[in-house]
């Protein structure tokens, strides 16, 4: 009797808080579409509040937190050391929010030397099937339909009345609880559930120069993204084109030469870009 009593109170729950939680969600995907056994994984959270949501890495989110801790730290101390152990080392480099109730869409990443601010108003144009699953302790149904380069399959929840999901995903009568694309390159399956506390921003080191917050429109982005995964040394080279005096401190706290820097950031970069070849949206590069 238990075991049927709980779930139903996890829904109560869920739907008394719909517009104030964090849904987190486990994300299986594929870099490299030549070697599928290489399958990543990284936990990712959509936030919801009665304004909208932010889509973000759990991970980079636990590490912004602990690099404030330590930039308090170094502040209140007068230290000049700043430490980079609690840099976020993971994949998922860049976050979504949608603008309820237009679900104006916003995806923000860093290239280069600045950090983008991406306007995207595709919408997803979903077909309901029949098909019902359950997804943990929840009754889903199916959807499916064309996004970025893919075909995607989607098992919503109308037990929880949000119409939005992970990543840019939204449109159905129910949150995506599920989420995965025809060749299973990427799957999001939501693993749990909290109140959303909020997130707090992440605090820079004042002494850091942070980068712009540039906006442009998808289109933009993906001139500015193809050219930089063709050119991965571009910035470098602007940089130190210009009449700045730069110097870079290697780890080993000797002086790095920048050409050498910039000759193997270049070969790098082309091997990343030779793995780096199943993105989730597969028509940036297609």
């Amino acid at each position: 009797m238990t075991h049927k009593i709980l779930p139903f109170l996890i829904l109560l729950f869920v739907i008394g808080n719909a517009q104030n939680q964090r849904f987190i969600y486990e994300y299986k995907f594929i870099i490299d579409s030549t070697d599928r056994e290489n399958l990543e994984k990284e936990l990712v959270v959509l936030q919801v509040n009665s304004k909208g949501s932010e889509f973000y890495s759990y991970q980079k989110f636990k590490m912004d937190s602990l690099a404030s801790i330590d930039v308090d730290k170094q502040i209140h101390n007068d230290s000049e050391i700043i430490n980079p152990k609690h840099i976020y080392r993971g994949k998922i480099n860049y976050t979504v929010s949608k603008m309820y109730p237009s679900f104006e869409t916003y995806f923000k990443t860093f290239m280069g030397a600045n950090e983008y601010k991406v306007s995207d108003d595709r919408k997803p144009n979903w077909k309901i099937l029949p098909e019902k699953e359950k997804v943990g302790e929840f009754s889903t149904q199916k959807a499916e339909t064309k996004m970025y380069g893919r075909t995607w399959t989607a098992w919503f929840c109308t037990e929880i009345p949000i119409q939005d999901g992970p990543y840019k995903f939204h449109g159905l009568p129910g949150l995506i609880l599920k989420l995965s694309d025809k060749s299973s390159s990427h799957i999001f399956e939501l693993k749990g559930i909290s109140k959303n506390s909020g997130r707090e921003p992440f605090k820079v080191d004042p002494r850091i120069i942070a980068p712009a917050e540039v906006a442009i429109n998808q289109k933009q982005y993906q001139k500015l993204f193809l050219e930089l995964r063709n050119d991965p040394g571009k910035t470098l080279r602007e940089l130190m084109n210009r009449n700045d005096v730069i110097k870079v401190i290697g780890e080993d706290g000797k002086e790095v030469d920048l050409a050498e820097m910039l000759r193997k950031g270049e070969q790098q970069g082309k091997e990343q870009r030779a793995k780096n070849n199943n993105l989730l949206e597969l028509d940036l590069i297609k």
